[in-house]
């Protein structure tokens, strides 16, 4: 028997479990952290930071080589870092006139290889 999308994806009869509730609100994100996840996924939402963050989880990359692997100008690709290190998904460092960019740390390589292996599996 085939059952429409709208039935799939409501209860076919009003009711609510109270303890079950209690638990789900008392496990609950608070507000600000909701945002800031929120805000995080806004930014991983955009194919060029994903390939720019793929390319650096891999290895540290300075401005030039990553705007020759996405196929960008460094003013471009320079923007796209100054957002995902104010997200502290990236960092960089200077060693002297070059700007070295990798992973903040290791949670932002493990979202993303999830997140690609979530993709991939079908």
């Amino acid at each position: 028997m085939v059952t429409s999308d709208c039935t799939m994806d409501t209860c076919e009869e009003l009711c609510e479990h109270p303890q079950v509730v209690c638990l789900a609100r008392k496990d609950a994100l608070p507000e600000t952290e909701a945002q800031q996840v929120a805000e995080t996924f806004k930014l991983l939402g955009d194919a060029t930071r994903i390939k720019m963050l793929h390319a650096l989880a891999k290895r540290e990359l300075c401005v030039c080589d990553l705007a020759a692997v996405v196929e960008m100008g460094q003013s471009a690709v320079s923007h796209q870092l100054r957002l995902l290190r104010s997200a502290r998904l990236v960092k960089y460092r200077k060693e002297g006139k070059m700007a070295w960019y990798s992973l903040d740390d290791t949670h932002i390589e493990s979202l993303l290889a999830q997140c690609v292996e979530h993709t991939r599996h079908r």
